[in-house]
C-alpha cells in the first residue's frame, strides 16, 4: 500500500479541509482501510484522519464495514447522477431484449439513500404490465429487488431496515449466496418478481435488474419462469461496465 499523493486526486483548492476530504474518499473508494491505513496512504495525522472521516460518515459519504474499516457510503450515489453513460447504453441495448424474450415488464433500480429509484422500464406492448415510471421510489422493505439491494449494498442499511422488512437475514444470505432473489405478492398482492445484481468493473453493486408481472403469470416461481434470462442479462450489464 503506497501513500496517496494530492497529484493522484486532484489539482490543490487551496481549501486545505476538502483537499483532505477528497483525499480520504479517494483512498477508502480504492478498498476499506483501517484508521491506521488512512493515515499511512494520505500521510495525513491520526487525529485529523478520524475527524474528517468521522465528519463525511456522518453525511453518510464514507461509512465502516462490519469489521471497523472505512469504505464508501451510500451518501455518494446519493449525489450522483441516477444514471451513467455506460449504464444507460447497457439498459438500452439489454432491457429490450429482456422484455422480448419474458414478454412481462423489466426494470432497472439504484439504491437512493433509503429507497430504490427506478432508472429504466420497459414493458411489453400488450397486456397486463407492472408499469413503474422511471423516477419511481419504492422501499427497500419488500419485493425481490429491494432484497438484492440490502444484500448487496451497505451492511449498515441492511441492519437498520430489516426489522421492518417483509423478508429476514438469512433471505438475504440466501440471496449473495445464489445471486439472485425472488418475491411473490411481497410489495403488491398481485405482483411477482425476480432481480439480480448488476456489479461495475469493481466488482460493486451499481443496480438491480428486475423481471416483474402478475402472480398468476409467474407460477411455479419468478425465477424457475425467468431466472435464467434475468442473470444473464445482469451478467452481461455488468460485462458493458
Amino acid at each position: 500500500m503506497g501513500q496517496i499523493s494530492t497529484s493522484e486526486t486532484a489539482a490543490l483548492s487551496g481549501i486545505k479541509v476538502l483537499d483532505r476530504s477528497v483525499l480520504i474518499l479517494k483512498a477508502v473508494a480504492d478498498h476499506p482501510r483501517t484508521l491506521a491505513e488512512l493515515c499511512e496512504d494520505t500521510g495525513l495525522p491520526r487525529a485529523t484522519a478520524h475527524r474528517l472521516a468521522t465528519a463525511l460518515e456522518v453525511h453518510r459519504l464514507v461509512t465502516r464495514t462490519p469489521d471497523g474499516r472505512w469504505t464508501t457510503g451510500p451518501g455518494l450515489t446519493e449525489i450522483t447522477p441516477v444514471t451513467t453513460d455506460l449504464l444507460a447504453d447497457a439498459a438500452a441495448h439489454i432491457l429490450p431484449r429482456l422484455v422480448e424474450a419474458s414478454g412481462e415488464s423489466v426494470q432497472l433500480y439504484r439504491l437512493t439513500g433509503d429507497t430504490r429509484t427506478c432508472i429504466a422500464s420497459m414493458e411489453p406492448a400488450t397486456g397486463l404490465r407492472n408499469t413503474v415510471p422511471v423516477g419511481s421510489r419504492m422501499p427497500l422493505t419488500a419485493g425481490s429487488a429491494a432484497r438484492v439491494l440490502l444484500a448487496f449494498g451497505p451492511v449498515d442499511l441492511a441492519e437498520r431496515l430489516l426489522p421492518e422488512a417483509d423478508f429476514t437475514q438469512q433471505d438475504l444470505e440466501d440471496c449473495r449466496r445464489l445471486g439472485w432473489s425472488e418475491s411473490m405478492g411481497e410489495r403488491d398482492p398481485a405482483l411477482a418478481s425476480v432481480s439480480a445484481p448488476v456489479f461495475d468493473a469493481h466488482r460493486r453493486m451499481i443496480a438491480v435488474l428486475s423481471v416483474s408481472g402478475p402472480v398468476e403469470r409467474m407460477l411455479p416461481s419468478p425465477y424457475q419462469c425467468w431466472g435464467t434470462q434475468v442473470l444473464e442479462a445482469a451478467k452481461e450489464m455488468s460485462s458493458r461496465l
